[in-house]
């Protein structure tokens, strides 16, 4: 099967690279199509990816515009030259070129509220996989399955944290540590959001109680960039992994940080009663993150959880629930690419087959 994979995030890296392998390892040839944003190119790089660079990430609505109808007319291109028999991806770009060039498309996505999902990328393709816990339902071409996209690289079937990253990090084993995270708010599914704005209060108060470091997309004040984390961005889920505790304004890195079984605090202006399902469930089910959109209250909590004994010992009984819980989603995302679509067919007619991914 001749398959085109269009990665538009850095997160997206993570989330396609064990797929990507395993299938290419089963003889199907991939092509991957990416956006040059942040840290994506370097990964690709890092983790011995080919691609083909479609475009170059912009900054404000309309260049944004900009650039998908760039990502659009390069892509369509590649699809006419590579004739692929599947495209997916997680963004509107293969929604939209799969269509014009009457391919199949998949897409994995777990962004819910979001205008660019809703008009560009869900009627477009033919294929929306979802987590169990998004809350929209959007029709028949919707499959759910039970897990995270932050599983599929951060299960422990494929993620063996590296101890040696705290030397690097000039750490020992028993020094507390917090992880921040601040995102740019420049994606198009980010319009008029916004994160934690009161970051040196923050780091301020939580310095108190262990080395803070901070990984941002955004450039940091010089007050803050002392604290900026200085470790290869491929090695960035070993430095969340050994945290005491996380907290920032990164949708993904929330996931991360839960799912590795290190205390998230996440606040940003999503946060609400139209939140995404998969925070909602992470908080109400599972104990392993705090939602806010007020920064007063998040810095509280942080305060208040790094001050807690035996804290990550008891987040690790509460990651491993989950783990009971939820499927291995790359074995999964393998067997549903390649059996595609009768595979789609089988999910639907039996949800249940998705467990056979344990």
């Amino acid at each position: 099967m001749r398959i085109i994979v269009d990665i538009g995030h850095p997160a997206q890296v993570h989330f396609h690279r064990n797929v990507i392998k395993i299938l290419e390892q089963k003889g199907h040839e991939i092509l991957v199509s990416a956006r040059n944003k942040d840290v994506l190119i370097y990964l690709l790089k890092k983790y011995d990816i080919n691609f083909i660079k479609i475009s170059e990430q912009k900054p404000n609505f309309f260049g944004l515009f900009k650039e998908l109808m760039q990502r659009c007319y390069s892509l369509y291109r590649i699809v006419k030259k590579f004739k692929p028999d599947l495209m997916y991806g997680a963004g509107e770009t293969v929604a939209i070129v799969g269509k014009l060039a009457k391919k199949p498309t998949i897409i994995f996505n777990d962004s819910e509220p979001v205008f660019v999902n809703k008009f560009l990328t869900y009627p477009w393709t033919n294929t929306i996989c979802t987590p169990t816990a998004f809350t929209r339902e959007l029709g028949k071409k919707q499959v759910k399955y039970d897990g995270y996209k932050e599983l599929v690289y951060l299960h422990p079937n494929y993620f063996k944290p590296n101890p040696a990253v705290l030397d690097e990090l000039d750490l020992s084993k028993n020094d507390k540590f917090i992880i921040l995270r601040f995102v740019s708010w420049t994606a198009s599914h980010d319009v008029g959001q916004h994160g934690i704005k009161n970051k040196v209060e923050l780091v301020r108060e939580l310095e108190k109680y262990g080395r803070v470091f901070i990984t941002s997309e955004e450039q940091l004040d010089k007050d803050l960039e002392k604290y900026k984390v200085k470790v290869s961005p491929e090695k960035i889920h070993d430095v969340l992994h050994f945290a005491d505790l996380f907290v920032g304004d990164s949708q993904t890195m929330t996931t991360e940080a839960a799912v590795l079984g290190t205390p998230a605090i996440r606040c940003n202006s999503f946060v609400g009663e139209k939140d995404m399902g998969n925070f909602i469930e992470l908080e109400q089910k599972y104990g392993l993150i705090f939602n806010y959109n007020n920064p007063d209250k998040a810095i509280n909590k942080s305060v208040e959880l790094i001050q807690q004994p035996n804290l990550k010992k008891e987040w690790k009984k509460k990651r491993e629930k989950l783990l009971r819980d939820k499927i291995d989603v790359t074995a999964f995302m393998v067997w549903f690419v390649e059996n595609y679509p009768e595979s789609f067919e089988q999910v639907k007619e039996n949800p249940e087959i998705q467990y056979r991914f344990k």
